[in-house]
């Protein structure tokens, strides 16, 4: 039986059911609708975050930061070691009315408690709850791969940070295994864009744009441990240039190598460990091309630092400001990418998996 406590703009019950959790959204809604004012929900999206108690202030700390500009329905489901029943609260929180005095908004917050057994059939507590006009997006930051295995039939994206899997292979496979039923959103390659961007944007100009087709070695540089931020780079630049990928050597731990084949034939590609990396990712990267050229691109002070080599041997070097977007950025485009799915990850993904050769991601991906 159920303990209710209502407050304006607040309902919270202990040891209740998804049903009486929907009643009362439902309510307070009613109740906003009903002070003579024009409220409406906030809401391009369902955000379901699956968070451990003990780490909860963290991940709320980070959504309350991103709220603003990633409007959703934002359902916590707080997990908790043994607990058997279910406890809840609803918070509708409201925008500062317009400058008529007459019209304003809301976003939604609900938090369910619920215990480690009941992951299984989190599809069935969480259904209930969901706006049903807009599509919903399931993260799970601190694990709990069944929480996303029962949602991922409600779910049209998963949010998934890769590096959070320490083992890249057991990464990639569960990437691919998650594209099969939902859009997946990356953390890790979303990370990434701003060596993408700017590899894009070197190449772009017309007296440039040749050296593409001659391209015969790229080196990565990365944290160690970042193996699969590394294979999504490389699977992108070879399936934007139509390369063919061919299995690499990824055993080692400090000198990752193999090639893909291009319009310049042979490509020489190496991954190596950058021990002064500070944090997960891409440190740098180096392109080469047969008549000579380099193009490098490295983390620094500021943004990246550049540096093109012409066949001459003259040397320009310039810094790029402001690539890095923080944390919290990187987490709001993951949100917003659910929104618009980025074209671009399929065919890295595919690639990537390629390069890995496990038997496993291409059945994963329906090879």
């Amino acid at each position: 039986m159920a303990t209710a406590l209502t407050t304006p703009g607040v309902w919270s019950a202990r040891d209740t059911t998804p049903a009486e959790i929907e009643a009362a959204l439902l309510r307070l809604m009613h109740e906003r609708a009903n002070e003579g004012m024009v409220h409406a929900p906030a809401r391009v999206l369902n955000l379901v975050v699956v968070i451990d108690r003990d780490r909860k202030g963290e991940i709320s700390n980070r959504l309350d930061r991103i709220n603003r500009d990633n409007p959703a329905r934002t359902i916590l489901v707080v997990v908790e070691e043994g607990k058997q029943d279910l406890d809840a609260m609803a918070t509708l929180i409201h925008d500062q009315p317009d400058a008529l005095g007459s019209n304003t908004v809301f976003r939604e917050r609900i938090e369910i408690d619920c215990g480690t057994e009941q992951l299984e059939h989190l599809d069935t507590i969480i259904y209930p709850v969901l706006a049903t006009e807009v599509g919903t997006v399931v993260w799970s930051p601190h694990g709990h791969p069944e929480a996303v295995d029962a949602l991922r039939g409600l779910a049209t994206t998963v949010l998934i940070d890769s590096l959070d899997i320490p083992e890249w292979h057991d990464a990639i496979t569960r990437i691919a295994e998650l594209s099969e039923h939902a859009e997946v959103s990356d953390l890790a390659w979303l990370r990434s864009n701003p060596w993408r961007e700017r590899v894009a944007a070197a190449f772009d100009p017309d007296v440039w744009r040749p050296e593409l087709d001659a391209i015969n070695r790229v080196v990565v540089r990365m944290h160690p441990g970042s193996t699969l931020a590394a294979l999504l780079w490389l699977g992108w630049i070879a399936s934007r240039l139509e390369w063919q990928p061919h299995v690499m050597d990824l055993d080692k731990d400090d000198h990752k190598s193999g090639h893909a084949t291009g319009a310049a034939g042979q490509i020489e590609l190496v991954i190596e460990n950058d021990d002064t990396m500070p944090v997960p990712g891409l440190s740098g990267l180096t392109i080469e091309t047969t008549n000579g050229l380099s193009l490098s691109l490295d983390r620094g002070v500021g943004g990246l630092r550049a540096t093109r080599v012409l066949p001459s041997g003259a040397e320009t070097d310039w810094t790029i400001l402001g690539a890095s977007r923080g944390e919290d950025g990187i987490l709001a485009h993951g949100v917003t990418n659910a929104l618009i799915p980025d074209r671009l990850f399929r065919p890295a993904l595919e690639a990537a998996c390629a390069f890995g050769g496990r038997a496993s991601i291409a059945k994963a991906l329906g090879k």
